[in-house]
């Protein structure tokens, strides 16, 4: 066998491999959209019905008339937005700090961040839960929208390793031509490392938009409920409407899906941009 056919050979398996683990990612968001378009008769039919057939378009008007849709997206909204734009204030420069400015006690605070990543999210949920409610924060959309603005340690890791990568050479130049540490962060270095800002910023949208646990622990009125929780209206003790929760669960994830299709190109660089330096 030629060397060129080694090669075609290689990446034959290299694309089919790729293809395959694709399709099982995408296999979960098939099987939620096949199933929105079946009726009950079709769900549970033996031998299983791949393919709905009639197809149940009203499936989605019925799901839309069974749950506030627009109320449920309108919380949704702010809560994704408002912890987003809070994260972007603190993480950038938390981590900016961490990378490129000399403090003392500046890598006790780092093994401290490193630290946190570490503990469980249910460790430290009673110990907020307890803090919210002592301030008279619970039930009110804040608690959700609070936590990630004061900073999210996976995030201020990722940008930091960004700005490590960054070259100093840039700050001390500014530095000489008498710039203040607030214009070099704020004007060069935050500027710089915008892809790798809008990668965690739609990290945090989408943890926020799919996040269950967090409103279901504050949330206690209906009216200010999230998607997550609007979708919970689908099942009871005894059964489970799967098609219309289905049918609820794509129009859920249909604005993430086209917010990622517009913003793949910066997702994608700021996943790549945060690993190249450790």
């Amino acid at each position: 066998m030629t060397i060129q056919k080694t090669a075609q050979l290689r990446t034959f398996l290299v694309h089919l491999i790729l293809l395959l683990t694709a399709a099982g990612f995408a296999a979960p968001l098939v099987w939620m959209l096949l199933t929105s378009l079946k009726d009950n008769s079709q769900l549970f039919a033996s031998p299983p019905q791949w393919l709905p057939s009639p197809v149940h378009l009203q499936n989605y008007a019925e799901a839309f008339s069974r749950i506030s849709l627009p109320r449920l997206l309108s919380n949704t909204l702010i809560v994704s937005l408002f912890s987003a734009l809070g994260m972007l204030l603190t993480a950038p420069l938390a981590a900016y700090s961490l990378a490129k400015l000399e403090w003392k006690g500046r890598s006790l605070i780092f093994a401290v961040t490193i630290g946190v990543m570490m503990v469980p999210g249910q460790v430290t949920m009673i110990p907020e839960f307890i803090l919210f409610y002592k301030l008279g924060l619970v039930g009110t959309l804040i608690p959700l929208i609070v936590k990630p603005a004061l900073g999210v340690p996976v995030y201020i890791f990722m940008l930091r390793q960004f700005f490590l990568g960054l070259p100093s050479e840039l700050q001390q130049a500014a530095r000489i031509d008498g710039a203040s540490e607030g214009y070099i962060y704020w004007s060069i270095m935050l500027r710089l490392a915008m892809p790798a800002v809008l990668a965690t910023g739609l990290f945090q949208i989408m943890a926020s938009w799919n996040d269950f646990l967090g409103p279901l622990l504050y949330l206690n009125d209906p009216a200010q409920y999230t998607l997550s929780l609007g979708l919970q209206q689908f099942q009871n003790e005894i059964s489970t409407e799967w098609n219309l929760l289905m049918a609820a669960a794509f129009l859920m994830i249909l604005p993430i899906l086209i917010l990622f299709f517009f913003l793949q190109r910066t997702f994608i660089q700021g996943i790549t941009f945060t690993g190249i330096k450790g």
